[in-house]
């Protein structure tokens, strides 16, 4: 009887040990006589699950919703993938601190521009794409944004 006690308390210490702490480093732990397991993953698996190790080269964000402006939206064609990342690559030429993002949003491509928390930053944005001349056909889009940390 006291040897299954022992053994309960053990297995909920053990429990408790592990919950603590996160679920990669539990399976990475090294026990003589047992092996050892390493695991190979993107930084940005870890994230996901709520580890502490910052991911290599990448910046910490929140996604909300907010605006985006939208630069070109094509069909499914080569040429709409094509004209898309034209686009994208002419706004970094005027506009290199702008992110711009390029996707395939079934059925078309897309081509978005910013992450502005309000409609009015955005709007500010959208007439200096329109002030070049090159950016005609823009229009501002409610969009999930990534806002830095």
């Amino acid at each position: 009887m006291k040897k299954i006690a022992l053994l309960t308390l053990l297995l909920a210490l053990a429990s408790v040990g592990i919950q603590a702490q996160s679920i990669i480093k539990s399976l990475e732990r090294n026990i003589p006589g047992q092996g050892k397991v390493t695991i190979h993953q993107d930084p940005r698996i870890e994230a996901l699950i709520g580890m502490e190790r910052p991911a290599t080269g990448e910046q910490k964000v929140i996604k909300t919703s907010g605006f985006r402006i939208q630069a070109y939206a094509g069909n499914n064609t080569r040429q709409a993938k094509n004209d898309a990342y034209h686009v994208a690559s002419r706004v970094k030429e005027y506009f290199p601190e702008l992110t711009v993002y390029t996707s395939f949003n079934p059925p078309r491509w897309l081509c978005r521009v910013g992450d502005f928390r309000s409609i009015e930053e955005a709007d500010a944005m959208m007439r200096r794409l329109k002030a070049t001349g090159v950016f005609k056909e823009v229009s501002i889009v409610r969009d999930q944004i990534n806002i830095p940390l």
